[in-house]
């Protein structure tokens, strides 16, 4: 063998060795990076674990934090009335007359009935023609699932806390075409959803105290209460329902009035008898 071909194998072996080692330092670099990488992934995953659990064993929008919240210390509302404070009477204490409505706060024709008969109902209580008592319920959570009417029921709880007007207004507002989502979505689950409808009531806009019995669930257990007070109603089967002086109204005999003059004219027709 010649000599060239001598440096040439030496050449090339170097170039081998040089190789391998590059290799090497590129497994040993990839390796460290998956450990690291590895690492990061695993407490991300650990961290989103434990907001899953929090959010499945006691956030706010779930059952199971309104399960809890059942056994929780009753907190009433002011403004209202009962052992349990499920009594939500509006209006002149003294009137003669009351009218009973029973409403769920994800119904969609409890929001038609408010945005079209809302204002005549406002004004009869104004001029004391009746007082106005509200049965609320949260079947609707139940039929569809989630739990917008429970949490929807609450924050009504944290507006009657300020005044009945707020009451009134608010619940004018939740109803708002604008505002009511559809039955099947639980838009009002979200507090956020909630607070933001409120904004667009004078008495509640920036209100402190309101927004935080929101979100911290102050009412809560109330709502619970005066859902289980609807449920004892074993003659209302459906939302909206009417009844003055304990007898239902209706526009033809069946089906509940929708619009002013169906209103009025039930509510005349059963003043007169």
């Amino acid at each position: 063998m010649s000599k060239r071909n001598s440096q040439q194998n030496k050449q090339a072996a170097r170039e081998r060795l040089r190789a391998e080692r590059e290799r090497q330092a590129k497994k040993d670099r990839t390796r460290r990076q998956l450990v690291v990488g590895g690492g990061v992934v695993a407490v991300l995953a650990i961290a989103a674990g434990i907001v899953v659990a929090v959010t499945q064993l006691g956030g706010k929008g779930t059952d199971a934090a309104w399960a809890a919240a059942s056994k929780k210390e009753l907190v009433k509302p002011a403004n209202t009335a009962g052992d349990k404070g499920t009594e939500i009477v509006v209006g002149d204490k003294k009137a003669k007359h009351t009218l009973d409505l029973f409403q769920d706060m994800r119904c969609p024709i409890c929001s038609v009935f408010e945005q079209n008969v809302g204002d005549t109902l406002e004004k009869d209580v104004k001029d004391g023609k009746y007082k106005v008592s509200y049965h609320i319920a949260t079947f609707l959570d139940r039929n569809f699932g989630g739990v917008g009417s429970k949490n929807a029921l609450s924050a009504l709880g944290a507006a009657l806390d300020v005044s009945p007007e707020a009451f009134t207004a608010y619940n004018k507002a939740l109803y708002a075409k604008d505002n009511h989502p559809q039955e099947t979505k639980d838009d009002y689950a979200k507090d956020d959803v909630l607070l933001k409808i409120a904004n667009t009531v004078p008495a509640l806009k920036d209100n402190a105290e309101f927004r935080k019995n929101v979100e911290d669930g102050t009412f809560d257990k109330w709502a619970l209460e005066v859902s289980d007070a609807f449920d004892a109603n074993k003659d209302v089967t459906g939302t909206p329902t009417l009844k003055l002086d304990g007898k239902k109204l209706t526009s033809d005999g069946k089906n509940v009035p929708i619009t002013p003059d169906q209103f009025n004219k039930a509510v005349g027709d059963e003043l007169k008898s």
